[in-house]
């Protein structure tokens, strides 16, 4: 771990709950013991969730409380969320931690969570309304998007006037991580924004199309086989996350495109970030989820002793885990770190 990281770390976690109610938590097992906090996840194998889980269970070891782990069988997968809710209301749990698939489908069910005296927290991706969720930790996915789109943008240059984008997003059901995302990314680029929660009602000439990937690397080659269906010349490619931008890239070396597409992407996962170096993303927005499911953790517990919920960041309705650029290009005005920082970060 870096020395900016830990400090980046260390004003999390101080700003979030306080230095005193953390060090309360560290030094009362015999409470904590009775603790059983949920974890639910998208699904099981993206590396994100898979850190996330780990990062989960580290901290629920450290400070002796029992967590309980759900996900989705894939993208999208609602009724598997809804299932995992009503079995840590009936486990009595006091707290669950959330990534949601459909973030207004699963807004019912936590309710009724909290209804029962369950704190739950969003991570990742905030539910719709935001509010619906006693708190929001997660990355600023709207910057993250944001920073790819300025890099791309400024990487070609005038050329970015003529550009040929093709978007690979998430689901059809457009939840909060992906429309802000996407939407991100086109304010970074320079293309008006229409409804900002919406995707796909831009009237801007130099976007060929959307497609949906699932958040998977069979899901980016296939959506980016439609695209270049409908137009063979993009060359800029928008992905949610980088195991849709790899499915993106294979897609691209079958009709020989490779080389001359560019491929910006969100997530800084370690092989991500070593797609960076060899030059098959040009950049990529990294962000923290080992952070975010430990702080959820310690935020849970927390609440338990204290009342206490988590702050959100200034100017916003969650708190901000943080976002960096991870490039091997770096262009002037556009904050970034390099590759060998990236990796240092970099999860999965």
């Amino acid at each position: 771990m870096t020395t900016a990281f830990r400090r980046l770390k260390s004003i999390a976690l101080g700003t979030a709950f306080g230095t005193v109610c953390l060090a309360s938590i560290g030094t009362a097992p015999a409470l904590a013991q009775d603790i059983i906090v949920g974890l639910i996840t998208k699904t099981e194998i993206n590396p994100f969730f898979v850190k996330m889980k780990e990062g989960a269970q580290a901290k629920a070891k450290e400070l002796g409380v029992e967590l309980r782990s759900y996900a989705g069988k894939v993208d999208g997968d609602n009724e598997s969320q809804v299932a995992a809710i009503e079995s840590l209301i009936a486990a009595g749990a006091k707290g669950i931690l959330i990534t949601p698939s459909d973030t207004k489908a699963i807004v019912p069910s936590v309710e009724k969570a909290r209804e029962a005296g369950i704190m739950v927290i969003a991570l990742d991706t905030p539910l719709e309304p935001i509010t619906a969720a006693d708190a929001t930790l997660a990355t600023d996915n709207f910057r993250a998007g944001e920073l790819i789109g300025q890099w791309a943008a400024k990487t070609l240059g005038d050329a970015a006037q003529d550009a040929r984008i093709g978007f690979l997003d998430l689901t059809p059901m457009e939840p909060t991580v992906d429309y802000l995302r996407d939407q991100g990314f086109m304010k970074g680029f320079g293309i008006d924004i229409q409804d900002p929660t919406d995707i796909g009602d831009e009237d801007d000439p130099r976007i060929s199309g959307h497609d949906v990937t699932s958040g998977n690397e069979e899901g980016g080659r296939r959506a980016m086989e439609n695209l270049l269906q409908r137009d063979p010349t993009i060359n800029v490619v928008y992905t949610i996350n980088e195991p849709a931008a790899a499915g993106a890239y294979e897609a691209l070396k079958a009709v020989g495109r490779e080389k001359d597409v560019l491929i910006v992407s969100v997530d800084g996962g370690c092989p991500g970030v070593k797609n960076v170096e060899a030059g098959i993303i040009g950049a990529t927005s990294q962000q923290y989820p080992l952070l975010m499911a430990s702080m959820g953790v310690e935020a849970v517990v927390n609440y338990v002793k204290t009342g206490k919920k988590p702050e959100n960041s200034p100017g916003l309705e969650f708190f901000n885990t943080g976002v960096e650029l991870v490039t091997a290009k770096p262009v002037e005005g556009v904050p970034s770190i390099g590759v060998e920082e990236g990796l240092a970060r970099c999860w999965g």
